[in-house]
């Protein structure tokens, strides 16, 4: 994970357009960064530990090695979800992480026995992804989520990750601000997920008409900008950082701001991210949706717009920024992005509104 951030870090370092973006509000990113590895790092770190040596310990082969390898590969992915930390309080900031680090780690594993366990079919989908709504759910019971399947024993791994996020979520006061938002997110996340890793061809179809069904008030994003947005945790995470910053007022209003815009360029990144990986894997990747490069910009610029201007609604707004800035520059300066695709990953830097969150204008 560290090892990560610090190879992003270098590439913004050695880049005039990264650079352009990471100092769009003065030293503010910088300041952002530095506090973000200084304090909240050091934090996340030993519960990865933790879950590595839970992980570790699962009995059976294959469901140690999805477990393992979600930890491996998608550390970053944790960072990420713990951003929003930078700015609470000590105590605050220890709390969110402590519940955060273990959802986020639902959410890899679970996609990973649905992307690479080779014995999970589509009808154990729902069951599984029935983990991530009990889990922001305090009252809910811990289910057998393996029910139908993969069959295997897991030594509890999965339960203790449900009943550690109930935990900690139980003791957030003000935590009824949510009301039924989270439930709303898992509800769309987990429908989302069984018609994703579903077989080419048919997963398309399915997509478009669970969307025809959802697509209400999203009427200005096609099938896949929807299906990617809820996909997203960030409306999860930033509006449960509201309430451990002790602003349950407006959690409402921080759902909504990020969902579906900035929700649907954090997986639209994450796609390009893993394009190259999903093509050679057979995995759905929404950004080959796209006819050309240039309507895969302008379609995240359309969404960077809308999501700059909503998060400018929100209390103390250049965090949100920062985000959503720190969001662009990390998915576009992944090492694991290749020197071929530089000059993608440049273009759609620029789609980032300048300085402030400032609209771009007709002629930008």
């Amino acid at each position: 994970m560290r090892v990560e951030i610090e190879a992003v870090v270098r590439r913004i370092l050695r880049s005039p357009e990264r650079l352009r973006l990471f100092f769009a509000e003065g030293g503010a990113a910088a300041a952002t960064m530095l506090r973000f590895r200084r304090t909240v790092l050091p934090r996340i770190e030993p519960l990865v530990v933790r879950l590595h040596e839970l992980a570790q310990a699962i009995p059976d082969d294959l469901l140690r090695e999805q477990a393992l390898a979600a930890l491996r590969d998608k550390a970053f992915h944790i960072a990420g979800a713990c951003i929003f930390a930078t700015w609470l309080p000590p105590y605050a900031a220890r709390d969110y992480v402590e519940t955060i680090v273990p959802l986020e780690a639902i959410y890899d594993y679970l996609d990973n026995l649905c992307d690479r366990h080779p014995i999970v079919t589509p009808q154990a989908f729902a069951t599984l992804h029935g983990a991530v709504a009990d889990a922001l759910d305090p009252a809910a019971p811990v289910r057998d989520y393996y029910a139908f399947g993969p069959h295997g024993n897991d030594g509890g791994y999965l339960a203790w990750l449900v009943r550690t996020v109930q935990r900690r979520l139980a003791r957030l006061a003000d935590r009824d601000a949510l009301g039924d938002l989270p439930s709303l997110a898992a509800h769309l996340y987990g429908e989302m997920q069984s018609i994703v890793h579903l077989p080419p061809g048919e997963r398309e179809c399915i997509c478009v008409d669970w969307y025809e069904r959802r697509r209400g008030p999203y009427i200005d994003l096609d099938w896949h900008e929807f299906t990617a947005a809820a996909g997203s945790q960030l409306h999860v995470y930033a509006p449960i950082a509201a309430i451990f910053a002790g602003r349950p007022e407006v959690a409402s209003a921080t759902f909504h701001a990020y969902f579906p815009y900035a929700c649907a360029v954090h997986v639209l990144l994450d796609s390009f991210l893993d394009r190259d990986d999903d093509r050679r894997t057979g995995d759905l990747n929404f950004t080959i949706v796209y006819p050309r490069q240039a309507a895969l910009r302008a379609r995240i610029a359309h969404m960077l717009d809308a999501a700059f201007a909503r998060v400018a609604e929100l209390p103390s707004p250049h965090r949100h920024r920062a985000v959503l800035r720190a969001m662009m520059l990390f998915y576009l300066s992944h090492p694991a992005l290749p020197p071929e695709r530089e000059a993608e990953a440049i273009a759609l830097l620029r789609t980032v509104p300048r300085a402030k969150g400032r609209m771009r204008t007709a002629e930008e």
